[in-house]
């Protein structure tokens, strides 16, 4: 995650922080109390961010395992098919993506004379992804135990491309079901600030005294907890 990113969620934390204190308070007061409903947010925003570029690069890794079987197929050895993919990766993604940095630092490593099977280890050591994993246990166990390994290793790309293109899919799907609960957690302000504006007075009673501030605080958690239950029915996993 750039840095740039964690400024951007950490004003978005503070604008929606301030926009609660006024919808529901209209005063700081309560900024103290509410502090933890800054860090929910800033705590939901980083494993949505986190969830974003796992994704991203088991996209990128997948382009990788296709280009690597067609490479092997071809004739290349381990060590030549990795240095290869990365050349071929370099038109479809930028300098600073991961799997190109990944795809460097085994280069690297297999200059060092390194083994293949052990820079392909540590690369899977160092992503922490079940399907990378998963690759390079078939990868290992293929090169291992001889016999027809491309074709070992074009079934196991096979099947984890299958996987990784299935949970596109269902990204895909749900998209615009995330894109409304985006909108039903904005609407709730919106009609309060809407009311504020045009029928003051009518809203009036709920500001500036006990009673008002517990309605309000009631409100507020029901809102959370439905905040909270809507993130659990849009996240799915694959």
């Amino acid at each position: 995650i750039k840095t740039s990113e964690y400024i951007c969620g950490f004003i978005k934390a503070t604008v929606i922080y301030i926009l609660i204190l006024y919808v529901f308070y209209e005063t700081f007061v309560m900024a103290p109390v509410l502090i933890p409903v800054w860090f929910l947010y800033m705590r939901d925003w980083l494993t949505d961010m986190v969830r974003k570029k796992e994704y991203q690069f088991r996209i990128q890794f997948r382009d990788s395992i296709q280009a690597m079987s067609a490479v092997l197929k071809a004739g290349y050895s381990v060590e030549n098919a990795i240095r290869e993919v990365g050349k071929e990766l370099a038109p479809m993604y930028e300098k600073d993506s991961r799997i190109r940095k990944e795809y460097g630092r085994m280069a690297y490593q297999l200059d060092m004379k390194m083994p293949a099977v052990n820079v392909l280890e540590e690369f899977a050591e160092r992503t922490g992804q079940e399907d990378v994993e998963d690759f390079v246990t078939v990868f290992a166990a293929a090169k291992k135990n001889g016999g027809d390994s491309i074709t070992i290793i074009r079934n196991a790309v096979k099947i984890i491309s299958e996987k990784i293109d299935t949970e596109k899919e269902i990204q895909t799907m749900i998209a615009s079901t995330k894109l409304e609960f985006e909108i039903m957690c904005a609407v709730p302000f919106a009609i309060i600030l809407y009311m504020k504006l045009t029928f003051g007075d009518f809203l009036s009673v709920l500001y500036g005294n006990l009673a008002g501030m517990v309605i309000m605080t009631i409100c507020l958690c029901v809102y959370l907890g439905a905040y909270s239950i809507g993130r659990r029915i849009i996240r799915i996993e694959v």
